[in-house]
């Protein structure tokens, strides 16, 4: 598994590596407090932008993630971040998560293309056995999305992490691995036809 920036590009999104270069644009959207009713992030001010930013890169300087930036290709549009985290070559495995669009992108072709992009990447390219996903046990939304895409609901970590503010979270994991990647495949570019023509 060779993890090192690239470029994921697809008919209608393009997954660009995260930099600071895109920091104006990522505020523009990314600063809507909606976005993280029920996340385990919270973005509120231009600094937490910065911050967030900054921290996906030196987790991306470690070998441990890899952030891009989420982009709508015919208008050229910052609509979003995503990332692969929790990396771990030895084990040919990895996390697709810390994804967040913007509110008017969302339940468009934009997340599911940017996930077959990710997947189709992890499994065909890096080789990966397994890819991995966790939500907020209070996410439905999120939850809902994954089981849509054909992952499986694995368990949730109970008190797994505490969130800004205090509360602390339960995480359900998710995953797909290798011998479904081609069905999970077939049923996201099925879904990908299907969502672009709503738009």
């Amino acid at each position: 598994m060779e993890i090192k920036p690239l470029t994921l590009e697809g008919r209608w999104v393009r997954l660009s590596p995260l930099s600071l270069e895109y920091y104006d644009q990522l505020c523009a959207i990314g600063l809507d407090e909606d976005l993280w009713r029920v996340s385990r992030t919270v973005l509120r001010s231009p600094e937490d932008m910065r911050r967030y930013i900054e921290t996906a890169l030196a987790e991306q300087e470690r070998g441990v993630s890899l952030p891009f930036v989420t982009i709508d290709k015919p208008s050229g549009t910052v609509v979003g971040c995503t990332r692969y985290g929790s990396i771990e070559p030895k084990h040919r495995r990895l996390e697709i998560g810390w994804t967040w669009i913007a509110r008017n992108w969302q339940r468009t072709h934009v997340n599911t293309e940017a996930k077959l992009l990710m997947l189709r990447h992890a499994f065909e390219v890096l080789q990966c056995i397994r890819v991995e996903f966790k939500a907020d046990s209070t996410n439905v939304k999120s939850r809902q999305a994954l089981l849509r895409i054909g992952a499986t609901e694995e368990g949730t970590l109970r008190n797994h992490m505490i969130a800004p503010g205090g509360r602390i979270t339960h995480s359900v994991y998710y995953s797909i691995i290798e011998s479904e990647w081609p069905d999970v495949k077939k049923r996201l570019e099925a879904r990908l036809m299907r969502d672009h023509d709503l738009r």
